[in-house]
């Protein structure tokens, strides 16, 4: 049960070790793209590739997608950025439950936003925890962990990448001990325990008065996507610009303003270096292609 990238290299990984699948749960397809064509899921588009069946349900709550759940028949159910709320019908359906691979050290992130709510808090470490699903929101028992340290300037995207690398052989390791009978569990501590709350888009705009170091991982917190941003005219009129690679620096100024003619911006408290940006509907470029015909000089304020 997943539907991201995150969970596709989990699926493949499963079938890799020879486990059977007896269907695969994923979010409905969604229109995409500038043409607003419906595309399946990264998961939805694994699992068709190997033949294995794929269900699109847009909801679990009703008895009649609990009666067909329960109807696989399954041991255990996997759970990886599946994006549906599994009602109790369905936690108890698996014979030994269903397990989720979650993408923080719990009880620290629990939510829907474990990668970038770390990154965005300046955390120095992170992992990914395959935990028994229970009524609570990620507060369920641990049976496995993997750990890694989040470089200074680690993008959302890069842990993202390295949890699902830790993440995939980590449950398909905790499947093979369930299926020997030597899954063990660990309950919860509650301390420490907070909560990533779902990224709104409006949260991206830049505020100039936080510190360059607040900043820095804001933007790295929300790289690639939805990425961090500023509107302004810098005279083609007023743009949005992603800001996907920044550099503490020194500096002091007026919150917003412009330290130099190269993408020194000063903040509440020292500036930051933009390195990496994106305008709407183009590509990613540095911060020297983005200024050519460009008024970002000396002086000048970002909104």
């Amino acid at each position: 049960m997943g539907t991201p990238d995150f969970a596709t290299a989990l699926l493949r990984e499963i079938c890799a070790r020879g486990h059977d699948v007896a269907a695969v749960y994923t979010q409905p397809p969604r229109p995409a793209g500038r043409g607003m064509s419906e595309k399946k899921s990264s998961v939805h588009q694994f699992a068709e590739s190997r033949g294995l069946a794929v269900r699109t349900p847009r909801s679990l709550r009703s008895a009649e997608e609990a009666e067909a759940f329960a109807a696989l028949g399954s041991d255990v159910a996997v759970v990886a950025a599946y994006g549906l709320l599994l009602p109790q019908p369905i936690l108890d359906a698996p014979k030994h439950g269903c397990l989720n691979l979650h993408g923080s050290l719990l009880p620290r992130w629990r939510g829907a936003a474990p990668i970038q709510r770390a990154i965005m808090a300046g955390d120095a470490e992170s992992g990914v925890m395959v935990m028994k699903m229970d009524a609570g929101l990620d507060t369920g028992p641990v049976a496995l962990t993997a750990r890694t340290p989040i470089g200074p300037d680690m993008t959302a995207g890069e842990l993202h990448d390295k949890l699902a690398e830790l993440g995939a052989p980590l449950m398909a390791d905790a499947l093979d001990l369930l299926a020997k009978g030597e899954l063990r569990f660990t309950p919860q501590t509650q301390e420490g325990a907070c909560y990533a709350q779902k990224i709104d888009k409006a949260e991206g705009r830049i505020d100039w008065r936080r510190s360059a170091r607040d900043l820095h991982n804001h933007v790295r917190g929300l790289a690639p996507f939805p990425g961090a941003f500023f509107e302004s005219d810098l005279g083609h009129g007023v743009e949005r610009v992603k800001v996907l690679r920044t550099r503490v620096e020194d500096g002091r100024g007026a919150p917003g303003a412009a330290l130099d003619d190269a993408g020194l911006i000063a903040c509440g408290e020292g500036a930051l270096r933009l390195l990496r940006v994106q305008r709407a509907g183009k590509g990613e470029m540095g911060i020297e292609e983005f200024l050519r015909g460009r008024k970002l000089t000396r002086g000048v304020t970002l909104a």
